[in-house]
C-alpha cells in the first residue's frame, strides 16, 4: 500500500488502508507498539488523507492545489506535538529542566544512545545548558511561528528540523525524527517552486488545475468536518500540558475516549521527566548452574567495550522494552517472564532477537537476570580502557529459574 501511495495510485484510499493496518498492528502489539511515535504515525496518516488527492490516479501536473484545510490539520499536529513536548517538561516538576541540567543525564540514560551521544556527553557543562535552553525555546516558542508569514515560518522550519537532526544523531528514536521532519517540510511553500511550475504549465493546464481543485470539494468538506470535531479536543490536549491536574468535561472526555481508541487524536509529551539513573538487565543462561553465558542484545548496552550503535529508523522493540523493564521488576513485566520461558524452551524466533545464541545446540537448563547500573565512561577512562560504558552490579533481577520452576 505504501508503494501504491508513492506511485500516486489511489492515494487517499491507500492512506486509509495504511492507517487501518497500522492501527491493527498497534492494538495487537500492545506494549511493544505503544510508543508515542506509533500513535503519531497513525494520526499523521489519518490527517494526510485530507491532504492527498481524492482520485484513483494522481499526476503532479493535474493535481489540485494543496487543500488549505488539510494543510491546517497537519500544521496543527506539528504545533501540538512540539508545544506539548516542551510545556510538559516544565510542568512535570523535574528540576533538571529549570536548572538546565537535563543533558547531564539524557545522553547516557536514554534507551538507545549512539556513539555521537557518548561524544556529546563529554561536552562542557555550559554547552549542555545552552543546548537545554535551545531545546526549550525550540519546543515552546518556535511552534508559534508556524502560523506566521513566510520568512519567520521558514526560520521555524529550519530550527525544528535542526532540533530533530541533533536528537536523531545522539539517540535512536525509530522513525520519529524523520516523521517530524516530514511534518516540518509542510511549512515550506517555495515561491521559486511556484514560478517553476508556472513556467512548465500552459494556460489550459492551469485552468485544469483550478477545475480539479473544485472537483475535490468533497475532500475539503471532509477536512472541515474533522477540524470542527478535533479542534476542541486538540485545544484541550494542549491545555492539559499546561494544567495536567484539571479534569476533562464530561462531553469532551466522552468524545476524546472514542477518538483516542482509533489513535487519531493524541496527546504528546516526549522526555517529560529526565531519567537520572540507568539500569540494565543482563540475561544469562547455564547448562549446569555454574558456568553462565550472557545473551547479548543487538543494540542495547551490554558489553562494556562495544560502541553504542545506530539502528534508526529501525526500532528493535525488545531492546527498547528492556529499558522500561529495568525501571521496575519482572513481576510488572509479564512479557519478560514469557521471554525467559521461550529461552528455556529454545524457541529459535526468540533467540534470533539477540545478537547471538550462546546455546545453539540445546537450550539452557537455567536462566537468570541481573540488574546493573550503567554509565558512560569519561574521555580519560575511554582512552585508558577502550570501554564506552562502566557498570556497577545492583543485584538479582530474576532468580535462576528452570522449566520445572515455571511449569
Amino acid at each position: 500500500m505504501s508503494l501504491l501511495l508513492i506511485l500516486g495510485i489511489a492515494p487517499a484510499l491507500s492512506l486509509i488502508t495504511l492507517v487501518v493496518f497500522y492501527l491493527s498492528l498497534t492494538i495487537a502489539g500492545q506494549t511493544f507498539l505503544s510508543f508515542q511515535w506509533d500513535t503519531l504515525l497513525i494520526e499523521t496518516g489519518f490527517l494526510s488523507i485530507f491532504l492527498a488527492p481524492w482520485r484513483l490516479w494522481s499526476k503532479s501536473r493535474n493535481d489540485p492545489p494543496v487543500s488549505r484545510a488539510g494543510l491546517f490539520l497537519l500544521k496543527l499536529l506539528l504545533f501540538k506535538l512540539m508545544l506539548m513536548s516542551g510545556v510538559v517538561k516544565l510542568t512535570s516538576g523535574d528540576d533538571s529542566w529549570f536548572d538546565l541540567t537535563a543533558l547531564d543525564y539524557h545522553y547516557w540514560s536514554q534507551p538507545l544512545p549512539t556513539a555521537l551521544g557518548w561524544w556529546a556527553d563529554q561536552s562542557p557543562e555550559w554547552f549542555k545548558k545552552f543546548s537545554v535552553a535551545f531545546c526549550l525555546v525550540a519546543e515552546i516558542i518556535v511552534p508559534f511561528f508556524i502560523w506566521t508569514p513566510r520568512r519567520p515560518r521558514l526560520l521555524a522550519c529550519g530550527l525544528l528540523i535542526f532540533l530533530q537532526i541533533v536528537i536523531g544523531a545522539t539517540g535512536n528514536y525509530n522513525f520519529f525524527n524523520l516523521l517530524t521532519i516530514a511534518l516540518c517540510l509542510l511549512l515550506i511553500d517555495d515561491s521559486s517552486g511556484r514560478r517553476q511550475r508556472g513556467a512548465l504549465q500552459t494556460n489550459g493546464e492551469t485552468r485544469s488545475v483550478v477545475s480539479h481543485y473544485f472537483a475535490d470539494r468533497l475532500s475539503i468538506c471532509a477536512a472541515v468536518i474533522v477540524i470542527v470535531i478535533t479542534l476542541p479536543l486538540n485545544a484541550r490536549l494542549i491545555y492539559s500540558a499546561f494544567r495536567p491536574e484539571e479534569e476533562w468535561s464530561r462531553l469532551l472526555g466522552s468524545v476524546y475516549a472514542r477518538a483516542e481508541a482509533f489513535r487519531i487524536v493524541n496527546g504528546y509529551g516526549l522526555f517529560r521527566e529526565m531519567t537520572k539513573d540507568r539500569r540494565e538487565i543482563v540475561i544469562e543462561g547455564s547448562a549446569d548452574g555454574i558456568d553462565w553465558k550472557p545473551y547479548e542484545f543487538k543494540w542495547k548496552p551490554g558489553d562494556l567495550n562495544r560502541a553504542p550503535g545506530w539502528c534508526a529508523p529501525h526500532q528493535p522493540r525488545l531492546d527498547w522494552q528492556m529499558w522500561f523493564a529495568a525501571l521496575g521488576s519482572y513481576r510488572q513485566n509479564p512479557w519478560f517472564v514469557q521471554m525467559v520461558i521461550s529461552l528455556l524452551h529454545g524457541k529459535p524466533r526468540v533467540a534470533a532477537l539477540f545478537e547471538r545464541n550462546p546455546f545453539p545446540e540445546s537450550p539452557p537448563r537455567y536462566v537468570r537476570a541481573t540488574s546493573y547500573r550503567y554509565r558512560f565512561t569519561t574521555s580519560e577512562e575511554h582512552r585508558q580502557t577502550g570501554a564506552w560504558w562502566k557498570r556497577q552490579e545492583l543485584g538479582e533481577y530474576l532468580p535462576s529459574v528452570s522449566l520445572e520452576d515455571v511449569q
